[in-house]
């Protein structure tokens, strides 16, 4: 067996997906290769995720497969799972070491502590059209049902010049598209040291903005109250800068966003999508709702499918409330009956879906720009999906396309010939 194989599993969040990335970036400039899957490896990396009790079982099952799969790899765990469980974590059979998120960046120095490591960042994104640019970690806030602040600590955020020269480095590698990540984005300060000011997203945003080569900038997950005045201004003023956002909002109901401990209002989640739409009549936005919250009553779940309704979201990332321990939340009353969770579930799912075809409606019979990721599917500036029939277009490309249908998962279009 090839002594400098590797493989790599990163479940859930983009920031994850970023850190992933980043090993595999690391591992590749030492000379190792990313095992097929008719190789065994001989490191085994998975960045777990705890977000839910279904995440922490999908975690688990992914390193006891990588283990059958290749029984003579070393494991390392890291990632969210490992802050609450890392001696069950090091009890399963493979696992040759835990590393906690504070260590992360510094996992591959612990798995070869003779070699020298490269840094830890990315050059590429492997089988993307879009770079992830992870550029904040951590989270301040504290809502009553999330775990993360306890297992990704405080808001802290990587120097302007490292993400900068980071994103030059992704366009070089021939990357068109980029999206800024983070677990709080909102949270974004820049990381100053003494005596210096505090570097704000929006400037962030427009520095990114103004790297050549850049040709779309996303700015992934915010908060509605983190979507100021400067950040608009930036968006206006930077046509790279696309009209779509991930605005979370999890709620409809402002009784469940304050047991939530949600820091706004469902009044003020709708002024930043005014202000939005005012400046930009095609701004779309997509969000995450969690369903089934600790005392949820129907007149409750009824106003989040208004709040669809109002906004008209292109997709809802929906997740069934998960009880997590050590929150308020898993010792609030009134835990829901998971068979009126899931009947709530195939509501909002259905209501979702029929708003986002609402949405994209309008687009039938134009011409509009799509940026090709795979398989002839990708996404407009303001991230419509939209899916090319015909001849078979390269991968990150921007083409043409007229739409010709408005079908359940995507728009359909046939590319206009220059």
């Amino acid at each position: 067996m090839n002594k400098k194989r590797f493989r790599i599993a990163s479940l859930g969040c983009r920031t994850n997906q970023y850190e992933a990335q980043a090993f595999r970036d690391q591992l590749l400039s030492m000379g190792y290769t990313e095992a097929t899957d008719r190789e065994e490896a001989e490191l085994c990396i998975v960045n777990t995720c705890t977000v839910t009790k279904s995440a922490d079982d999908r975690s688990r099952h992914q390193i006891r497969s990588l283990q059958r799969e290749n029984p003579e790899a070393k494991i390392f765990v890291t990632g969210c799972m490992t802050e609450k469980q890392a001696p069950a974590l090091l009890g399963i059979q493979g696992v040759a070491g835990v590393v906690k998120n504070k260590d992360k960046e510094n996992l591959l120095n612990i798995a070869f502590p003779d070699e020298e490591i490269p840094e830890f960042k990315i050059e590429r994104f492997e089988a993307h059209t879009r770079a992830f640019v992870k550029v904040q970690d951590g989270c301040n806030s504290f809502c009553s049902y999330c775990i993360i602040p306890y297992v990704r600590g405080r808001s802290r955020s990587r120097r302007l010049t490292t993400i900068l020269d980071e994103v030059k480095g992704l366009v070089k590698n021939g990357f068109h598209e980029v999206v800024l990540t983070g677990i709080n984005i909102g949270d974004y300060d820049g990381a100053p040291l003494e005596g210096e000011e505090i570097v704000r997203l929006s400037t962030l945003t427009e520095a990114v903005a103004k790297i050549p080569g850049v040709r779309r900038l996303r700015i992934s997950s915010i908060d509605p109250d983190e979507v100021d005045d400067e950040l608009i201004e930036v968006i206006q003023k930077n046509e790279n800068c696309c009209q779509s956002m991930h605005i979370v909002l999890q709620s409809g109901s402002n009784t469940v966003l304050k047991r939530m401990r949600r820091k706004y209002t469902i009044q003020q989640f709708f002024e930043t999508i005014d202000r939005l739409k005012m400046h930009f009549p095609a701004f779309t936005f997509t969000t995450d709702i969690i369903l089934g919250f600790p005392g949820e009553t129907e007149e409750e779940f009824q106003e989040t499918l208004a709040v669809m309704r109002r906004v008209s979201f292109l997709k809802v990332h929906m997740f069934p409330y998960s009880k997590r321990e050590g929150t308020l939340a898993a010792r609030m009353p009134g835990h829901l009956d998971q068979a009126l969770v899931k009947a709530r579930k195939e509501l909002l799912l259905e209501e979702a879906d029929r708003v986002a075809l609402k949405e994209r409606d309008p687009y039938v019979g134009q011409i509009v720009e799509v940026l090709v990721e795979s398989h002839n599917y990708g996404h407009t500036n303001n991230f419509i999906p939209v899916q090319i029939e015909g001849e078979l277009v390269a991968h990150n490309q921007f083409v043409k396309v007229k739409i010709i249908e408005n079908q359940k998962e995507s728009l359909i279009g046939v590319v206009v010939p220059v």
